[in-house]
């Protein structure tokens, strides 16, 4: 007779694990979005991921696949922590160094072609998708130019994430630097019309996208 309410509460439980569980609501009474924790061991994933996807955009365009290039990364995931310690999405460091200067610390012999970065609570593939609904940003992971992608990202206890996507062309000699006396950052002797830093904010308050192109 011990059969039917043990089995009642197996049932139960079943049920209950089985339930869709409430989500959490904002002050508005909309469902809050689901926090993205990237974990230690995701960054080769994460960085193939962003690869294919970017490449697979580029194909459509008729642009040639780009590789990742460890230098790149580097320079990438340095500047996505330095955002993060300035807690200001922009191209210059902390030490007022550019993405040409970054480039040329950890030693890529070619030229830069754009930097991408966002400050964003969203996945690396919402950020491709808001970069490419943005004309700089657009423009920098099509270039035809580019044939080398770095791609890096840090994020913050709460969450958030500064991403930095850096594309470069290692045929291509790279602008060099000049001191500037002014700052502990190196510029370009010659800037070109249109390389000039420019921002625009996405629609979604909590990303924020700026990109630097090259010519």
């Amino acid at each position: 007779m011990r059969f039917f309410p043990v089995l009642l509460v197996a049932m139960l439980t079943l049920a209950a694990c089985g339930a869709p569980q409430a989500p959490t609501l904002g002050e508005d009474g909309r469902p809050l979005p689901q926090l993205y924790r990237i974990r230690g061991g995701d960054t080769a994933k994460l960085q193939f991921r962003m690869l294919d996807s970017v490449n697979a955009l580029r194909s459509a365009q008729g642009a040639a696949p780009v590789e990742l290039d460890p230098q790149l990364n580097a320079a990438a995931a340095t500047h996505a922590r330095d955002m993060s310690v300035q807690n200001r999405p922009w191209h210059f460091g902390s030490d007022g160094s550019s993405p040409i200067d970054r480039l040329q610390r950890v030693g890529y012999g070619g030229k830069l072609i754009g930097e991408n970065i966002s400050e964003s609570y969203e996945t690396e593939l919402e950020t491709l998708a808001a970069w490419m609904e943005q004309p700089d940003t657009r423009r920098t992971i099509l270039s035809p130019q580019a044939r080398d992608m770095g791609f890096a990202w840090f994020q913050e206890q709460n969450g958030k994430i500064w991403w930095t996507m850096v594309m470069g062309n290692p045929d291509t000699a790279p602008l060099v630097p000049e001191a500037n006396p002014s700052a502990t950052r190196l510029v370009p002797p010659d800037p070109v019309e249109g390389a000039a830093e420019t921002a625009s904010d996405d629609t979604d308050e909590d990303v924020t996208i700026i990109t630097t192109p090259a010519t």
